[in-house]
């Protein structure tokens, strides 16, 4: 028997008329969307529909409200938090272990590499060198290592010049913890000394534009890294994730 798709809300669908209205007006983040008055007007919608589709974009980091006179919504760019939150949700309804991390990470960083080789502006390429400086001279300080270990993958990310796997890394060194830090894994200087090493090395192939290579060496990273874990900190690779 056929299934029937269920009807969408009508705020829901007036959210996403708002939205293409956005892109086809050209409006920039910090930008005012009409008086809300005219929006009613201009959608043929009711003041508590309108309401609850401003509301929905906000929370969906669309918009946000500037209070008092002369206030009202304003477009802001979403950020990957939303995506995160979403994200972190479902896998805690799945009973997801941080292992999922970590093994997504083998799947598609070599590719993000490759990706980095072939694409990568002279900026970020600056930015990628900058993070294994600052590693090298802050070896010993756990922060910095963290900070730039994660810097190192998400440069690489947006790198590739593809926006999901930017925003999917933004996802992991945020809320999702690319390192597993906050699920207990830890990372003696020793350890640091060789993941240094292997960033070296991704980046001298990403520099010499040789994807092969790049992601080559992704691969042999990310299965270092996954030997590490399951060898020193199994009970960390089997934390539940939870929506934060």
């Amino acid at each position: 028997m056929a299934v029937t798709p269920r009807p969408q809300k009508t705020a829901l669908l007036l959210a996403q008329r708002i939205v293409r209205d956005i892109h086809r007006r050209g409006l920039a983040p910090g930008e005012k969307l009409p008086p809300e008055r005219l929006m009613m007007a201009e959608y043929e919608a009711g003041r508590g529909t309108l309401r609850e589709s401003l509301r929905f974009l906000e929370l969906q980091g669309v918009l946000s409200f500037k209070p008092g006179p002369g206030g009202g919504p304003v477009v802001e760019k979403p950020g990957a938090d939303t995506l995160a939150a979403t994200l972190a949700l479902l896998l805690e309804f799945e009973n997801a272990r941080y292992r999922s991390i970590a093994e997504a990470r083998v799947a598609f960083e070599p590719v993000m590499a490759r990706l980095a080789a072939e694409r990568i502006t002279a900026d970020r390429l600056a930015v990628l060198e900058q993070s294994l400086d600052e590693m090298e001279a802050g070896i010993e300080d756990d922060e910095v290592y963290l900070d730039t270990n994660e810097r190192f993958h998400d440069t690489i990310a947006w790198a590739s010049d593809n926006p999901l796997f930017g925003l999917l890394v933004d996802v992991m060194v945020g809320s999702m913890d690319l390192s597993g830090a906050a699920h207990g894994i830890q990372y003696p200087v020793r350890r640091r000394l060789a993941v240094l090493k292997a960033h070296r090395s991704i980046y001298d192939a990403i520099q010499a534009r040789d994807g092969e290579l790049a992601e080559s060496a992704m691969r042999d990273h990310i299965g270092e890294y996954l030997t590490y874990v399951n060898k020193k900190f199994p009970a960390s690779m089997e934390r539940l994730i939870s929506w934060q």
